[in-house]
């Protein structure tokens, strides 16, 4: 088992993983910019060190700057969290050739599932069904002209090496593609030095779903059931729950095994998700791989008692899944999880600020992973998530009374946050019968349609 655990990342997940390390008994370090200097994981870690000024590119994003910390503290193992350098090939590489152990799968399956059209070919070779489709990268204005006509308008433009949907344009008739696939390709590039697009069939109003995998190093993959994440703002999660109300015990388990066979296939280990398009008919399409934990992990670890952190380090100091999980893993009861964020509940302009007042919910059920505290500071270099609170219940009616329960008692004084907008969604019929998609929220009125 590792000795001492370096934390690359801030917030809410780094103090995540900091209690998953201290469960094992193992020593952690935190690293931190300077506007970061006062957070409680620099708190609350054995040791702190800071790598950097506030902006990220020049601390958090800095592979040299972390991996001196490491090596100054003698750590013998590294947890990115998510974002920041957790998807980052060069820097899972650097680890592996340095003697640190990257708590994330290799760098040679986080770079390929990091491409989507090798993600694409991947499934599909394994019976994994994917929307139709360019088979690769897009060479030319022509070729996707030929390829939009041959699968049908409308078409989605995406990022290869994308995410958070940025680089992605919807091309509703052949006289818009040449515009949006130069408008696309210019914020690929910027966006991830990477301006390599390819073309998928559009899913109108599609549900959007997502399994939870584990895998060891020994060649064992388990699925851990699947998250609804449906509710969005622009591609951006907002509320995430498990299991999906649109998921039939049938589905569930032919979509497992297909998927436990591809990744077996690219020698995936540690966790990850791969996420769905569910189209009108219930049929799933494939569209990425999430190579590392999601923020919206704890509604997972709730409907299967697995700590999925924990899972995550023990994997990686080699221990099998038979060693880690009582198999086969049984989802029991319903999960909802609620990302409460600093930002106008109408609006949607971050409210950075200090937090002048403070009451976390609590009661049966009720689960929240913060980093926040009475005369902390929301910072505006990072995003802007505030807190994470999870409801369990027995079923999903007994999740939502928990939640807007939970709500209610929800307090943060200082800043706005999304804590009136969460309550309105649970509060809305068709938010409570299940009837759900990724244009809830522009077809309720509860945003404005983006032309």
């Amino acid at each position: 088992m590792f000795e001492k655990i370096l934390i690359a990342n801030r917030g809410e997940i780094a103090v995540r993983v900091l209690c998953a390390c201290k469960d094992l008994g193992i020593r952690t370090v935190a690293i931190y910019s300077e506007a970061d200097r006062h957070s409680l994981h620099t708190r609350f870690a054995d040791e702190a060190i800071c790598v950097g000024p506030a902006k990220s590119a020049r601390s958090y994003l800095d592979i040299h700057a972390v991996m001196s910390a490491a090596e100054i503290t003698n750590c013998d193992a590294v947890h990115p969290g998510y974002g920041f350098l957790s998807e980052n090939a060069d820097f899972a590489e650097v680890c592996e050739t340095s003697g640190l152990k990257f708590i994330g799968p290799p760098a040679d399956v986080i770079r390929r599932m990091g491409l989507k059209q090798i993600a694409r070919a991947a499934m599909e070779e394994n019976g994994v069904p994917i929307l139709p489709g360019s088979a690769g990268i897009l060479k030319s204005l022509e070729e996707a002209v030929e390829i939009a006509e041959r699968i049908g308008y409308p078409v989605m433009l995406k990022a290869s090496a994308g995410g958070g949907g940025r680089g992605m344009r919807i091309v509703r008739k052949q006289d818009e593609l040449g515009p949006l696939m130069a408008q696309a390709q210019a914020e690929a590039s910027a966006a991830f030095s990477c301006g390599d697009l390819y073309m998928e069939k559009l899913v109108e109003n599609p549900r959007h779903i997502e399994f939870q995998i584990l895998a060891d190093q020994h060649g064992e993959v388990e699925i851990l059931g699947e998250r609804e994440c449906s509710i969005q703002r622009r591609h951006q999660k907002l509320i995430e729950e498990s299991p999906s109300t649109a998921m039939t015990p049938e589905l569930r388990k032919c979509t497992g095994d297909r998927l436990r066979a591809a990744l077996k296939a690219v020698g995936y280990a540690n966790a990850g998700t791969v996420e769905f398009l569910m189209d009108a008919a219930g049929k799933l399409y494939f569209i990425e791989v999430n190579a590392r934990i999601q923020v919206e992990h704890p509604v997972s670890e709730m409907v299967t008692g697995i700590d999925l952190v924990k899972s995550q380090i023990l994997v990686a100091a080699g221990k099998k899944l038979d060693e880690i999980l009582t198999r086969p893993v049984q989802l029991r009861g319903h999960a909802i999880e609620c990302r409460i964020n600093a930002e106008h509940p109408e609006t949607f302009v971050p409210s950075p600020g200090t937090i002048t007042g403070l009451n976390l919910p609590g009661g049966a059920g009720i689960r929240v992973d913060t980093a926040a505290y009475q005369d902390g500071v929301i910072s505006p270099y990072y995003d802007s998530l505030v807190a994470k609170l999870i409801a369990y219940g027995s079923d999903r009616t007994e999740a939502i009374a928990r939640m807007q329960r939970a709500l209610s008692m929800f307090v943060v004084e200082g800043i706005y946050t999304s804590i009136p907008l969460h309550q309105r969604i649970l509060k809305h019929p068709e938010f409570v019968a299940g009837r759900i998609d990724t244009a809830f929220l522009p077809r309720n009125g509860f945003i404005a349609e983006k032309k």
